[in-house]
């Protein structure tokens, strides 16, 4: 008690000394009575605590989307220089590349998923996860609205966002081109839930077809397997399905193997068109070989749960088929939430949003796009030669020497990526080559008009890019890098020169690097477009195409579960289950 009361004491007579005085004292106290006295201001501290006024709010990051592009902008984001907050109703990353395996039980599901926690957990900065679904997008006032996919109820896990910039990474859903009964009667393949149901739906086929209330025409149509579109996609799920049949399911279902059929219809005339000829001719030939029926040339008109229908475009002849299962793989569209937002910004009479070499949104500076959502507008050299001709001329002379050229052509080729396409596909040397008249003499100098000339041609080479994971790896990889370095580029610009204008860009623009493309076609063999227009096909390339998607997994974890699955398989084959 007697110390207790010292100390209440002690405490009432220091409140009006400063902090220095009351530990001299305290420590004079301690020394002279050979004790030791603590005296803590934990409670004033509370009370008032001491706020940094020259330390600026963390500007607030919030990300739509965990597909590649997302999962990549997140993994090299350095999320301790922004208040992130990630948006996704999926709680993992896919390995999407492998989505055709999956339907055939070669690869399993869980084994190319990676929970969105466990990757943003190795991020050094704090990154908020919501498993929400983006349902609109406020753009004037820089906010989201969401709702999640757990609580079913009215009102219940409604929540908003604010943000100072938005990363839209959201996707985008299978292109039905309103083909009356797609949407009821056919698989897609964009997700591992796709991938899913159509494994079940594949084993249901075969354990339908062997009952035996079936008539024969009744089990070859149950046995009918229709893929829609020759893209990749499409043409693996073929190549899948083929292996799984020959390989396991004859096997097990001995009395139909002899009504199984699989069939490709393509509306262009040919499968794999933006691979190499030699490819496509290559697959072609192989699937013929294999029994893989191609109709090339063909446009699906409509779909019921028994037949599909289709046009002939030589003849216009319309025809059906009975099928058992159709898998509809013909292109992308936009999602509703990112149509609505593109209202907003002006972009409403454009099929995909626009984005500018930056990935900036065009239309709203805040807002980024990666991914399968957008596609880059890249600008024309041509809408801009007057006011690169007018910053080339210093002394304003109205014509151009060589040694002015040179000043402004290493920014030009960092505009205006075309630039380089066109001299590459000319197989011209240098930008020397482009001063030559049209009898092929060197020009001392060079006016507008030369100018224009010179350059006319460049924007022929302008191309969108696919709609690929490497395309979204690689944008959400440089928007982290931008992200990272927004400061540093604030006072030190590392962009081209702005021609309209004065300075140069904050940074870099985005510039795609193409590293080549597979297409698995089954019996293990694969055919590969490789950079340096190199073309390899064959068992070799199949090889090749195990160690690259094996060493292209996100983590260890699905690493190991992958080269397993393939070894289970090679052993044990594949399982057949419907669980």
């Amino acid at each position: 008690m007697k110390m207790g009361s010292f100390f209440m004491r002690t405490s009432n007579a220091l409140k009006g000394y400063s902090s220095s005085s009351k530990l001299l004292l305290l420590c004079t106290l301690s020394i002279s009575g050979g004790g030791v006295v603590a005296y803590s201001e934990s409670r004033s501290e509370t009370e008032h605590p001491i706020i940094d006024a020259h330390v600026a709010p963390k500007k607030k990051v919030v990300v739509l989307g965990t597909g590649w592009a997302g999962t990549s902008f997140l993994k090299d984001l350095d999320a301790s220089r922004y208040d992130v907050q990630v948006v996704s109703p999926r709680n993992y990353f896919a390995f999407t590349p492998l989505l055709p395996s999956v339907t055939c039980g070669t690869v399993e599901a869980r084994s190319i998923v990676e929970p969105v926690r466990t990757l943003i957990k190795k991020n050094k900065g704090e990154i908020k996860y919501w498993e929400a679904e983006c349902v609109k997008i406020d753009a004037a006032n820089r906010k989201v609205f969401c709702k999640d996919n757990i609580n079913n109820l009215v009102g219940r896990g409604e929540f908003s966002l604010d943000y100072d910039f938005l990363v839209l990474a959201v996707g985008s859903q299978v292109n039905t081109f309103n083909t009356p009964g797609v949407k009821e009667n056919c698989h897609f393949l964009k997700d591992i839930e796709d991938a899913k149901r159509i494994r079940l739906s594949i084993t249901d086929c075969f354990e339908k077809a062997v009952l035996p209330s079936l008539s024969e025409e009744d089990r070859r149509s149950n046995l009918h397997f229709v893929v829609v579109g020759g893209g990749p996609t499409g043409v693996e799920f073929a190549a899948e399905l083929h292996d799984y049949v020959q390989e396991d399911l004859t096997n097990l279902y001995p009395a139909v193997k002899d009504s199984v059929k699989i069939t490709l219809i393509q509306s262009g005339d040919h499968i794999l068109n933006t691979f190499d000829k030699r490819i496509s001719t290559f697959a072609e030939q192989k699937f013929s070989r294999d029994g893989i029926e191609v109709q090339t040339g063909c446009r699906v008109i409509s779909v019921s749960d028994k037949e599909i229908t289709m046009k002939v475009k030589s003849t216009g002849e319309i025809c059906s088929v009975p099928h058992g299962l159709i898998v509809w793989s013909t292109g992308i569209s936009t999602i509703p939430v990112i149509r609505d937002f593109m209202e907003q910004v002006g972009q409403g009479k454009r099929r995909v949003l626009a984005i500018d070499e930056w990935l900036r949104v065009k239309g709203c500076e805040n807002v980024y796009a990666v991914g399968d959502c957008c596609t880059i507008d890249q600008r024309k050299i041509m809408d801009d030669i007057s006011a690169i001709f007018a910053a080339a001329d210093k002394n304003n002379s109205g014509t151009l020497t060589i040694e002015e050229f040179q000043d402004v052509m290493d920014d030009i080729l960092l505009r205006y990526p075309q630039v380089e396409l066109f001299m590459k596909k000319k197989h011209l040397l240098d930008f020397t080559s482009l001063w030559l008249d049209s009898q092929g003499n060197e020009r001392k100098e060079i006016d507008i008009e030369g100018f224009k000339q010179a350059l006319s041609h460049a924007d022929s080479q302008m191309k969108s890019l696919p709609a690929t994971a490497q395309v979204a790896a690689q944008q959400g990889t440089y928007l982290a890098r931008c992200f990272n370095r927004m400061d540093q580029c604030e006072e030190n610009p590392e962009g081209p020169r702005r021609f309209r204008g004065t300075g140069r860009h904050k940074f870099l623009p985005f510039r795609y690097k193409h590293f080549g493309q597979f297409a698995p076609l089954g019996g293990e063999q694969a055919a590969a477009e490789l950079p340096g227009d190199w073309v390899s096909m064959g068992h070799s390339t199949q090889w090749l195409w195990y160690s690259v998607y094996a060493s292209k997994q996100v983590s260890w974890r699905t690493r190991v579960l992958v080269i397993s699955d393939w070894t289970r398989r090679f052993i044990f084959g594949r399982d057949s289950s419907r669980v």
